[in-house]
């Protein structure tokens, strides 16, 4: 019977010491990151970036997305539920950060689209057909010009443009940006600089709702 409640106290004494390891890690990874943050806050937002909400809010959503990523796909109801929620507190900073296949080029495509003035048209577009135009987690952007004309874009301008070196360069500033702060998976989130390492709906809700606090 001792011997038993030994292995039972054992076990929880391991329990206990590996979930306050796994807080420990988690802590050290937040500050090291939010550390990197505040070292480079100009890898947060560009002058191209596209800003969605109050520019004057005190509170940014910083998004490193990919249009080909079955996840931000999934959190852009989230996002914009949360915008919803603080109309003038709380606005969405846009950066590319194409790590599938092939989404590089879709990028390029969308930053193009603002040159048409239908830039948050195409990415809710990309979003909508996304399963039509992406096979095994790669983008075919083939199957995707079919799709654009329905929101008044004009494809041949935009084929023109997508092509253009300027537009390349900003995606690969937004990728440079992304290494910088470490983002390696998407969507890859900030608020007001503070990076989301424990991922989830919940986690993300609540890192805005504090900074809401903290700001107004």
């Amino acid at each position: 019977m001792k011997k038993t409640h030994i292995v039972v106290v054992s076990a929880i004494v391991l329990l206990i010491a590996f979930v306050l390891g796994s807080f420990l890690v988690k802590d050290r990874k937040q500050e090291s990151l939010s550390t990197l943050a505040r070292k480079n806050t100009e890898a947060l937002a560009r002058d191209h970036s596209p800003v969605l909400g109050d520019p004057a809010a005190r509170v940014t959503l910083t998004e490193f997305m990919d249009p080909a990523c079955e996840t931000c796909r999934a959190f852009d109801p989230f996002i914009k539920q949360m915008l919803a929620a603080y109309p003038g507190k709380l606005k969405l900073v846009v950066r590319y950060a194409p790590l599938h296949h092939g989404a590089d080029y879709m990028c390029a495509v969308l930053e193009a689209s603002k040159r048409q003035g239908k830039y948050w048209e195409t990415r809710q577009l990309m979003y909508d057909t996304q399963p039509q135009w992406t096979e095994h987690h790669s983008a075919r952007p083939e199957l995707l010009w079919k799709h654009l004309p329905r929101i008044g874009l004009n494809v041949d301008q935009l084929r023109k443009d997508a092509n253009d070196p300027a537009i390349a360069r900003v995606v690969q500033q937004d990728m440079a940006d992304a290494r910088t702060l470490q983002v390696t998976k998407t969507p890859g989130f900030f608020v007001n600089g503070k990076p989301l390492v424990s991922f989830g709906y919940e986690q993300l809700k609540a890192l805005i709702e504090g900074e809401l606090r903290a700001n107004y």
